[in-house]
């Protein structure tokens, strides 16, 4: 018996061992390859090249191409950074690109990679997907997920687009903002503020719901850093006490939710009103009419709770966990789907 068992340990014992090290050289060659493939798929005609879908050399062209090398016509909009065109391709449908401005990239030479630095990674359903990037000597531009109805800010300026924003899809929009922020500061390793929420940064989809977007001056916080930076973002949503710490935190972003919240409810900027939200004594004078958009019917709902959710001082705002988990059980009809906002659609 013990003849017996010797022969099987003589016997599978250098089998398994040669088994071993084959699966371990299989696992080097491939993350070898792996490497390599990075490599080839990065750097590429003197410039950068990342994309998560098949053969990025030739879906360069083809934006090229189908752009008419970013000619005018195909142009959606413009901002500081850079224009935004639509591309229809054969093979992947609508999608967007942002190809930046050759003197943005010459003065600000990090704001293409941060942009990429703060999207990559990210998989949230209310943030724009971004698909890639390419960069040469010509060209450094991104490539995301297209989005049907354009900025919100775009859509609450034109009388009879906003009208179809009905309060049941606004409050939703503010809560699809609110959940992406909330993901952003407290579920990314490390957190990410993104330090221009407005508006024009907010896309909507066929069915009106956010995707932020425009990552440009995103700030990944760091724990062995003070954080912080140069004075930037939109005037009129951007937190006061930047002007005077140039620190960053994700209080910065909270300020500006709150900016937003209360457009998407007037239907404008309040630029006048933010003055009196902040000033205690006046608070009180003032009605919530006042801060509803009057070419709607006046809300049988709760709208009115996202007031709440503005406040002047960092200490007296609440994290976006704790917005995102308050509007979560707000009695306000759900989206036309359910799903897991973590879970992004396929593309």
């Amino acid at each position: 018996m013990m003849k017996g068992h010797n022969f099987i340990l003589i016997t599978v014992l250098p089998i398994m061992g040669t088994l071993v090290l084959l699966c371990a050289l299989a696992g080097a060659l491939l993350m070898c390859d792996q490497r390599r493939r990075v490599r080839e798929v990065e750097k590429w005609d003197d410039g950068w090249l990342s994309i998560s879908m098949i053969d990025g050399k030739a879906l360069y062209r083809d934006i090229l191409n189908a752009t008419g090398d970013f000619d005018a016509k195909f142009c959606i909009g413009k901002g500081g950074h850079g224009s935004v065109y639509k591309v229809n391709l054969p093979s992947l449908g609508n999608i967007a690109t942002k190809r930046f401005h050759s003197s943005f990239e010459n003065t600000h030479p990090k704001s293409f990679m941060n942009e990429v630095r703060a999207l990559t990674g990210i998989k949230h359903w209310n943030i724009v997907n971004l698909y890639g990037y390419f960069s040469n000597a010509q060209h450094s531009f991104l490539v995301y997920e297209y989005v049907e109805r354009g900025n919100l800010s775009s859509i609450l300026s034109i009388e009879v687009e906003s009208k179809k924003l009905d309060w049941i899809k606004r409050v939703n929009i503010i809560k699809g903002v609110a959940f992406a922020l909330s993901y952003m500061h407290h579920d990314c390793l490390p957190p990410i503020v993104h330090r221009d929420i407005s508006s024009s940064n907010i896309l909507l989809d066929f069915k009106y719901e956010a995707r932020v977007a425009d990552f440009g001056i995103a700030k990944l916080l760091k724990p062995d850093s003070s954080n912080c930076t140069a004075f930037a973002g939109t005037y009129g949503y951007v937190a006061p006490e930047l002007a005077f710490t140039m620190k960053v935190t994700q209080m910065c972003d909270v300020y500006s939710f709150g900016v937003l919240a209360l457009e998407i409810i007037k239907g404008k900027h309040l630029e006048e009103y933010i003055t009196v939200l902040a000033n205690s004594s006046t608070i009180d004078h003032v009605q919530h009419g006042d801060f509803l958009d009057e070419r709607l019917p006046y809300p049988e709902d709760r709208v009115n709770e996202i007031l709440f959710f503005y406040h002047q001082t960092p200490k007296s705002r609440p994290t976006m966990h704790f917005i995102s988990h308050k509007l979560s059980s707000m009695d306000v009809h759900p989206p036309t789907h359910q799903r897991n906002p973590y879970i992004r659609r396929a593309t």
